[in-house]
């Protein structure tokens, strides 16, 4: 029965289009869609979205069959408004998430890059998380790629001093203003300090793992940061990045991956600027 309404449904369809027509707009209805869960991806949007929008196509195809099956044109009138109400509660809904991607759309840059100098930031960075790691002295830092990080860092200290191991192990020293929260590096600059990152659902961590690294994870989840922890119970040092978390890292592992992702950007740079 079912089956037989959705085909009736689909010949109707086919009666009222060219076929080259509903091609063309199910072309741009998938690539709509695509590109939607693509810039979204990583983040609890994405996952809220891909919910929500199962939901809703199970509930159109089996209303408007029901409807067309035994007449009841009340059905797709309802689930019409109902619609209407659902889009204007999913912008209250994933008003958070959707402000942070209007903000990435923002401030995403065209060209961008890392300094030529990526190599000695790579080395004050490595320096300083083991000076920390063997004190067990806790550090978050988020290293800025493509997407600017202004709007989370608005909430911090603005500092715009070149970036040192020494500036960073002075910021998380403990006891001193800044140490609890994280640092913004923009272009080989310590930008900010005490910055709040947006925080990684609990479910998604191992349970011994606190908020520096559930800040890491979320703030890598709604940026492409290269986000950076010392973890200051066990002296850990992690990389947060596309919400994963590369955890336990030595100090030659910890140069390795941050040449690898901070050297494409950097490689970039300086092909456009030679250019």
């Amino acid at each position: 029965m079912v089956l037989q309404g959705l085909l009736n449904f689909l010949y109707r369809i086919h009666q009222s289009y060219a076929w080259w027509q509903i091609a063309i707009q199910l072309l741009l209805i998938g690539a709509v869609v695509f590109w939607v869960v693509r810039f979204l991806e990583g983040t609890r949007a994405a996952r809220m979205l891909k919910g929500v929008a199962m939901i809703m196509v199970t509930l159109y195809l089996i209303g408007h069959l029901v409807a067309q099956r035994f007449g009841l044109e009340e059905i797709d009138y309802l689930y019409g408004n109902f619609l209407v109400f659902a889009g204007f509660a999913a912008i209250v809904v994933f008003q958070p998430e959707l402000r942070r991607a209007l903000m990435r759309l923002g401030e995403a840059k065209l060209f961008g890059g890392w300094s030529r100098q990526v190599g000695d930031e790579i080395e004050q960075l490595v320096a300083s998380a083991v000076f920390l790691s063997r004190r067990k002295i806790g550090a978050l830092v988020a290293l800025q790629r493509d997407v600017g990080l202004g709007a989370t860092a608005e909430n911090g200290t603005h500092i715009d001093a070149i970036l040192s191991a020494d500036l960073l192990n002075t910021i998380f020293w403990p006891n001193s203003p800044l140490h609890d929260l994280g640092v913004v590096v923009v272009h080989g600059r310590v930008a900010y300090a005490g910055v709040q990152f947006p925080l990684a659902e609990s479910g998604e961590l191992e349970r011994e793992l606190g908020s520096r690294h559930r800040a890491a994870v979320g703030l890598s989840q709604e940026s492409d940061a290269v986000v950076l922890v010392v973890s200051e119970e066990t002296g850990d040092i992690s990389i947060a990045e596309s919400g994963k978390l590369i955890r336990k890292l030595s100090p030659d592992s910890l140069r390795e991956l941050l040449g690898e992702l901070l050297g494409s950007a950097s490689n970039g740079a300086e092909q456009r600027a030679a250019a």
